[in-house]
């Protein structure tokens, strides 16, 4: 254990990477099965007692068991965190492995640590200090870990799998501390985590990011790039997402009209996030030709915006118009803000988190407040008021316009929880002990993977797009140089 540890400290050689790797996932499972072991219960519908639990609340069937009504959501939602989320980062030419990998690494070792996090601020019984988790609690643990793995986007290809756990420790933290102050103290609603989950996730990405400025990346930049295949394996885990995002904004809301009304609103706010990235973006290449890496995230910031009123009465044409307007700034931001934040800011954002998950999720915050605000007796009728804002107990004399305001608060949570813990985190990571790689070693499998006799030594490959900058854009003055 000692020779493993004492890999950590140096630079990533494969020797090392194999030493230290196994020795942070091995200390790290022993300690979950320790925590678990003391923590971690059944709770009372997934409890061999369920029977006797029937018969005390008159439950007729097995039927009515929660399970039967959440388990397909949670399906699409671990398709989304395992295969869409993976998949989507695939798309540089030689990182495909580190891509997939690492998310499939940090997924894993995050929901376990998410279900002890939230468990003891949300499932904690203190008649016997246990914590009891059900099919919900496995919903919100894979929500958890969708903020790490937005955070990831940001750094992709340029930190150690070790850097990344360190992130996914402290991310999932965070955000269990985030979510426990917006959804319970401040009592915001946030149904599809545009706050929560996208606001908090990509602001902590590219805080670490700042702090993990690197001056010299450019020695990588020949592989900062993608291929025509590997924009495909993308283009597979953009459709994941896209088709089951109604799932994720309606996963944890309320059976009936309100989990109804969240996967209408969503689809729809994606359908037409389609179209306009399609139009702004052939409208902004000289030839008036598509660009794959618009296409890949852009058509998901419709999602990302509807995530907070997903559950509200925003109407269908208003799922529309939001999603009208995310393709549109979503798309510009990859065009024109991603290069300038980069040369002006000193944040290089690989995946473009700011533009899908940063501004769309700012941008549901806002229609989410302001969809709350508006609400009224004659629109949602009494009880649905009460029903869909949770007005009862401490908030039973809350007004709509006041909802609204915490609404806005939450946005504020969000935005300082994931700056100010990235630049924590950001300033741990910067540590020289995590074995993480060189500059020209950056968006690289080599380093970190064994690879196929035929990939370890090819030859350079001829960059055509760089997923960030395309050469085909209008000139502007915040455009980079060309590599």
């Amino acid at each position: 254990l000692s020779n493993c540890l004492g890999g950590l400290c140096d630079r990533p050689k494969n020797t090392n990477v194999r030493l230290s790797l196994p020795a942070v996932c091995f200390v790290w499972q022993i300690a979950m099965i320790i925590l678990f072991g003391i923590f971690i219960r059944y709770d009372e519908e997934s409890d061999a007692h369920w029977i006797e639990h029937r018969k005390h609340k008159n439950i007729s069937s097995d039927i009515e068991n929660d399970f039967y009504f959440r388990y397909p959501s949670f399906q699409d939602v671990h398709v989304m965190i395992f295969v869409g989320f993976g998949f989507l980062m695939t798309f540089l030419k030689r990182y495909s492995f580190g891509g997939v990998g690492f998310n499939f690494l940090i997924a894993a070792f995050g929901l376990q640590w998410a279900l002890l996090m939230q468990g003891w601020f949300h499932s904690l019984d203190y008649t016997d200090g246990k914590i009891k988790i059900g099919i919900e609690n496995l919903i919100n643990a894979d929500f958890c870990v969708a903020g790490c793995l937005i955070a990831y986007g940001a750094i992709l290809g340029k930190v150690s799998p070790v850097q990344l756990m360190v992130l996914t420790l402290f991310g999932i933290t965070l955000f269990a501390v985030e979510e426990f102050i917006i959804l319970n103290l401040i009592h915001a609603r946030d149904a599809g985590g545009s706050m929560v989950i996208h606001t908090f996730g990509a602001y902590y990405g590219l805080s670490i990011s700042a702090m993990l400025y690197r001056p010299n990346l450019d020695q990588s930049s020949a592989l900062h790039g993608s291929v025509y295949h590997s924009d495909v394996f993308a283009m597979i885990g953009t459709l994941y997402l896209w088709m089951f995002w109604p799932s994720f904004n309606s996963a944890i809301t309320d059976h009936g009209d309100a989990q109804h009304r969240a996967a209408i609103n969503t689809y729809l706010a994606l359908a037409a996030t389609v179209l306009t990235t399609m139009a702004i973006s052939s409208l902004f290449q000289k030839h008036g030709k598509l660009d794959m890496v618009h296409i890949q995230n852009s058509t998901l910031a419709g999602g990302v915006a509807v995530g907070t009123a997903a559950e509200f009465m925003l109407m269908p044409y208003g799922s529309l118009i939001v999603g009208f307007c995310c393709g549109i700034i979503s798309t510009l931001g990859y065009i024109y803000l991603t290069p300038f934040m980069e040369k002006y800011l000193k944040i290089q954002d690989t995946c473009g988190i700011h533009n899908l998950h940063g501004m769309p999720g700012v941008i549901g915050g806002i229609v989410g407040a302001i969809t709350a605000a508006a609400a009224s007796e004659a629109v949602y009728g009494q009880e649905g008021l009460i029903n869909t804002f949770d007005f009862v107990g401490d908030f039973k004399d809350m007004v709509p316009s006041k909802q609204g305001g915490h609404q806005a608060a939450g946005i504020c949570v969000a935005v300082c929880f994931g700056i100010g813990g990235g630049v924590i985190v950001g300033g741990i990571l910067r540590l020289p002990i995590w074995g993480d790689p060189a500059d020209d070693s950056c968006f690289d499998d080599e380093p970190y993977w064994e690879l196929p006799e035929d990939e370890e030594s090819i030859p350079p490959i001829v960059q055509y797009n760089n997923h960030m900058r395309n050469k085909d854009v209008v000139e502007s003055n915040f455009s980079m140089e060309q590599h």
